[in-house]
């Protein structure tokens, strides 16, 4: 799976839960709402003042994709 700004939420969690831990140390402490799951990467990080493209190396990392 590769990792981009467009990547749901839901498909991410699917693929290993353990990127919650991720999310969640990021700020991002809706993951388990049912709406997040279909909310891109780039979207959640728009509703929480976050920067995607930092969030999406986190994940590559935690993925081993950096």
């Amino acid at each position: 799976m590769e990792i981009t700004k467009d990547t749901m939420i839901g498909e991410l969690l699917a693929e290993d839960y353990g990127a919650a831990a991720v999310l969640m140390g990021a700020g991002m402490h809706c993951v388990g709402c049912p709406a997040s799951q279909m909310e891109t990467l780039e979207e959640a990080c728009m509703v929480h003042g976050m920067d995607a493209d930092q969030l999406v190396d986190s994940l590559k990392e935690f993925f081993g994709q950096a």
